[in-house]
């Protein structure tokens, strides 16, 4: 071992040197080799993540329709039923099903001989009461003389105050007699009127022009009036068919973007082939009834449509289905609706700590996905109209389903085959 002065006058063994440069060395090297294994990792871990399989498309302009479904029946404009408003037996029924009848026409009668024989006896009764008014009058007339008699005597000191006021009372007595006759009369004729008012009610004519829809009687039935807790007999119903009308319900949630005049697409179930233009002429303001009382459950709101140049095959009742066009704009951004996703976000400001939802699309860039949020207008279809944050030609996710729910910022895609719409 050599001692080796240095440059400052110090003196220092030469193995001693060498192993300190040795050691720098190694040290050097393992960097080197520590970095290495880092990069090498981290390539292999890039190779690993697996991209997840997705359905991807481009953001297009289109045209959407948006609209609501709802079914319901086929219902005339005017439809009435015609029920028996004395009871009776029927004596004739002057019409069948099916027929067409002008406003007049004769429907049928009802056995009318009780009627007509009260009539009478009204009539009768009506002429006793005259002639005993013709007695009455004339005992007035009597009596008022006699008083007007008696009062010139009592005038003239020549008859008591006793006997003016006993001629006086007769001549009361009298003209209440009289009027009481005339209210007899009155009471009878009232009588008479009631019964000729039934009398006429045992004939039926047609009220409007229409068609017998529904006859519902025979000859020699009895007709039933109906009272408070039980409806009278129904006899025939009579329908305009000249202007029909499509009576739906159409929930809550939906009813609200309904407006008078709105156009409609109507199928009947009985002629899928056709479909009936109508336009919304009615909407419910209070909800339809549940039979269902006491269980929480949607509501139900009655739209009417009318049908334009309705066709003479329809028939009431038949069941019905309507498209009910409530928005309609052209050439809008827009994108399937499968494509959106709903995910948790936190809120800030005077919320801070609130989750909130954020509705928005996954945004392709660079095989990688980015949430996007999005303020959606109409729907029509299963495309969505996207009023802010998407521009024209961006590539978004549209599906599956599966990877949307599980997707987040960032995560490496492989698309799969696309769909054009």
């Amino acid at each position: 071992m050599r001692l080796i002065i240095g440059r400052d006058g110090t003196m220092a063994k030469r193995g001693t040197t060498s192993r300190s440069r040795k050691k720098k060395r190694t040290l050097v090297v393992s960097g080197v080799v520590a970095l290495l294994a880092v990069i090498i990792l981290l390539n292999l871990n890039s190779r690993r993540e697996k991209p997840v399989q997705v359905v991807l498309e481009k953001v297009r302009t289109t045209d959407l329709t948006a609209m609501i479904s709802a079914s319901g029946e086929i219902k005339p404009k005017k439809n009435v039923n015609i029920s028996a408003h004395v009871p009776g037996r029927i004596d004739k029924i002057g019409v069948r099903e099916g027929d067409e009848i002008k406003a007049g026409d004769f429907l049928l009668k009802l056995d009318a001989t009780q009627y007509e024989a009260i009539a009478e006896g009204n009539r009768a009764a009506i002429r006793s009461y005259r002639a005993q008014l013709i007695q009455e009058e004339a005992r007035l007339q009597r009596d008022k003389n006699f008083y007007e008699r008696q009062k010139k005597l009592y005038d003239e000191q020549l008859l008591s105050k006793d006997q003016l006021e006993a001629a006086k009372a007769q001549y009361d007595v009298s003209g209440a007699q009289v009027r009481a006759i005339n209210y007899q009369i009155q009471q009878a004729e009232a009588s008479l009127k009631s019964t000729l008012d039934n009398l006429n009610k045992t004939t039926f004519v047609a009220p409007i022009d229409g068609m017998i829809t529904s006859l519902r009687v025979e000859e020699g039935e009895v007709a039933i009036i109906g009272t408070m807790n039980n409806p009278g007999t129904v006899l025939m119903t009579i329908a305009d068919l000249s202007v029909m009308e499509v009576e739906v319900e159409v929930d809550e949630t939906d009813v609200v973007g309904v407006q008078i005049g709105q156009t409609a697409n109507v199928r009947v179930d009985a002629y899928p082939d056709a479909v009936f233009a109508g336009k919304v002429t009615e909407i419910g303001s209070s909800a339809l009834q549940s039979a269902a009382a006491g269980i929480q459950e949607s509501k139900d709101f009655k739209v009417i449509i009318t049908l334009e140049n309705p066709s003479q095959k329809l028939k009431p009742g038949l069941s019905a289905s309507a498209d009910i066009v409530t928005a309609e704009k052209k050439d809008v951004l827009a994108v399937p609706i499968s494509a959106l996703v709903l995910r948790e976000k936190s809120a800030t400001g005077d919320k801070a700590g609130v989750t909130m939802d954020e509705e928005g699309v996954y945004v392709v860039e660079n095989s990688r996905v980015r949430f996007q949020p999005v303020v959606k207008g109409i729907m029509g279809g299963m495309n969505i109209e996207i009023s802010t944050g998407l521009n024209l030609g961006w590539e978004i996710v549209t599906g599956p389903y599966s990877a949307l729910r599980e997707l987040k910022d960032g995560d490496l895609i492989k698309p799969e085959v696309k769909k054009e719409r």
